[in-house]
């Protein structure tokens, strides 16, 4: 039996791996795998698990890779369960006291459940834990392994995990929110989990955060402190880790801390990509959409689960494109699928032409995966079409360029107004989203009774101009001090007040309504050239000139980025002014399939990498955030991973801050399993 932290390494020689697959491979190689030794190598085993940890296997694994590894049962720590004697059982739980009970229980006494117990824990377990483990003399003899996988976090993404805090923004922003006792808790234990990321793949980072502003001219309040605080509860945990065999002691990547006040548009702006619109104006769970299809028997229409991840190609490939980048391309591949060999003999033996045997075997060959090829891409042709229509249907073009002109100056108070006035049976959340970006970029037409006649004007409720007055929660120092009832919205950190974004110089060219970028973009940018100020950025360990000289470059792992390839003219009255940007346009078949998993061919074009880069945002992250650190990895050739709390489409995203002031919390999404 031993007490150990994993020896693998995300570094040195070993082929580089993005951080969900290193996720994925330490629990069913690292930890699955190391079970299958001596007597136990050809026995199938019962998994254990507790509430957290099976949504931490649940976001990185399928049941199938977990069957693949010798696992016959998975279990509920605390359901009664039917005793297995003769089979080995592994536990990843928790390292609380009522879990390591439980797993006493099951293994003590004369008749344990199971043969041989091993034991893995989320996080850093207490030595009273161990020692209360080591003082159960029947048990000890019956324990093949006892150890930290030090993972508690939960990837939604090749290169993004949440802390599954749906309710921090409330928990930590809300109104009494630090005289709650949540706040020390939701804190600590996003701390936790955050540190098992970096000693799960072995990093050790600059910690960076947003730091408390020092205006003498404004109120410091305890919300303008929890990226302060987590920095340093996070700082704490790693320093714990170092004394990890083969840990590193000297940095080898960066994370910056950042909270929802850093940006308060992009959570609300329309997106205009085929995944942001997906999850925006579809009724998607999760990943699972449900659809309904034609009936192959011509009946009435069936329901469909269609799952939009990573294991599925065609929307790998398409998911960053703009919706009518995607739609084009979506009708492409089908025209040329048509054109597939197979398809050709299957119509021409539909025809009645003459087919030799050899063509026909061919044809049988050929069919099962052409067959796959068009039912999948029909589903994304009917979901393309769907969120078409209801762009049409809602008047999202028109809404969407006023949402844009007004972010970068080109649009004010008259067209916001001349809007609201004509456009009254829009839907309330479209013109509450409307509001909430002029009052991003015009705070000062939110002042006084001005609020009350843009409510009554737009023909929203008290309860929907809540997610307006709410905002102030999030800025903390950025309110200024006032003696009067009324307070002032200062929602960035922008000059002027015409203009919340700036057009970006030398940027690849996009489509209509593809000019919005969150403010993270610039951020890591500036991080990656070692320009972020430190007045308003600090850092826990920093770096000295020559470390900064280093990781600049992005370390001897730095390769030149791929040359994008030419890009055809757009024909005459189409859609679009700007083509699609390359970066969102990975190694794809022209029917959208590729023969290795996603994960293993994003691995292969991101084989010489320089340092990571680590975003973490309190109160939820955006999928327009997802985007941009996708984009950077690509232009910045180092992985850039993004953290949250949650990640939120707007819907979801206003709701809570509606809620800041009520003190609830949206309740915690639970397992996929």
């Amino acid at each position: 039996m031993s007490l150990s932290d994993s020896e693998s390494s995300s570094h040195g020689g070993a082929e580089y791996k993005l951080f969900r697959q290193t996720s994925r491979d330490r629990l069913l190689l690292e930890m699955l795998g190391s079970t299958r030794i001596g007597d136990s190598k050809s026995t199938w085993k019962v998994l254990i698990m507790d509430k957290v940890t099976v949504k931490v296997m649940s976001h990185s694994c399928k049941m199938s890779d977990i069957t693949d590894q010798g696992i016959s049962l998975v279990e509920d720590l605390f359901r009664r369960r039917e005793p297995m004697p003769s089979m080995d059982a592994i536990y990843f739980i928790q390292p609380s006291k009522e879990n390591v009970v439980m797993f006493l229980s099951d293994m003590s006494g004369r008749e344990p459940l199971y043969k041989k117990a091993f034991v893995f824990f989320s996080t850093p377990v207490s030595k009273e834990l161990v020692n209360h483990i080591k003082c159960d003399t029947s048990v000890l003899p019956r324990i093949g392994a006892l150890r930290e996988m030090n993972m508690e976090f939960f990837p939604i993404d090749s290169q993004a995990f949440t802390t599954d805090h749906d309710g921090a923004l409330g928990e930590l922003y809300g109104e009494n929110a630090e005289n709650s006792r949540q706040f020390d808790a939701c804190l600590n234990v996003m701390a936790t989990r955050i540190s098992t990321v970096f000693a799960s793949l072995k990093e050790f980072p600059y910690v960076r955060y947003r730091a408390a502003k020092t205006d003498a001219s404004a109120a410091t309040t305890f919300r303008d402190t929890v990226p302060t605080k987590l920095a340093t509860a996070i700082w704490n945990c790693m320093s714990k880790y170092k004394s990890i065999p083969n840990f590193p002691q000297n940095p080898t990547c960066e994370l910056l801390i950042l909270d929802r006040s850093i940006d308060q548009i992009a959570p609300v702006i329309h997106e205009w990509t085929y995944d942001a619109m997906c999850h925006d104006l579809l009724d998607i769970d999760g990943n699972k959409y449900v659809l309904e299809v034609p009936s192959k028997k011509g009946g009435a229409p069936e329901k469909k689960e269609v799952l939009l991840d990573e294991n599925d190609p065609v929307w790998l490939e398409l998911r960053h494109s703009h919706i009518a980048d995607a739609s084009e391309r979506l009708y492409e591949k089908m025209t040329n699928l048509k054109k597939n060999k197979a398809a050709q003999m299957q119509q021409n033996a539909r025809d009645g032409a003459e087919i030799s045997t050899r063509e026909l075997q061919k044809v049988v060959q050929a069919l099962p995966k052409y067959n796959e090829q068009v039912e999948k891409l029909s589903l994304h042709v009917e979901i393309a079409g769907n969120i078409n229509t209801m762009i049409t249907e809602m008047g999202l073009r028109e809404l969407g360029q006023l949402e844009q002109d007004l972010v970068f100056g080109d649009a004010g108070g008259v067209e916001v107004i001349n809007f609201l006035r004509t456009k009254q049976d829009a839907p309330s959340e479209n013109k509450l989203r409307l509001l909430l970006i002029y009052a991003c970029v015009y705070p000062e037409k939110f002042e006084g009774d001005k609020a009350s006649k843009l409510m009554q004007l737009a023909k929203l409720s008290e309860k929907d101009m809540k997610a307006v007055t709410n905002m102030r929660l999030l800025v903390g120092s950025s309110v200024t001090k006032k003696t009067t009832g009324s307070f002032s919205l200062k929602f960035t950190n922008q000059k002027t007040k015409q203009a919340a974004r700036k057009d970006r110089t030398g940027e690849e060219e996009t489509w209509q309504l593809f000019r919005f970028y969150p403010v993270l973009e610039e951020l890591i940018e500036n991080l990656n050239k070692c320009e972020l100020s430190k007045n308003e950025y600090s850092c826990m360990n920093e770096p000295n000139s020559t470390i900064q000289s280093e990781t600049k470059k992005g370390s001897a792992r730095t390769s030149n980025a791929p040359v994008a390839p030419i890009e055809r003219k757009a024909p005459a009255h189409s859609m679009r002014s700007r083509r699609t940007a390359t970066w969102a346009r990975p190694h794809h078949s022209d029917d959208g399939y590729s023969s290795d998993s996603a994960l293993k061919n994003a691995s292969m074009d991101l084989k010489k990498m320089g340092q990571r880069i680590f975003i973490f945002i309190i109160g939820g992250a955006t999928r327009s955030e997802l985007r941009v650190c996708h984009k950077l990895t690509a232009k910045l050739r180092r992985e850039v991973v993004l953290g949250c709390t949650s990640l939120d489409d707007a819907p979801r995203y206003i709701t809570k801050l509606k809620m800041l002031s009520d003190g609830e919390a949206p309740t915690t999404n639970g397992s996929r399993f």
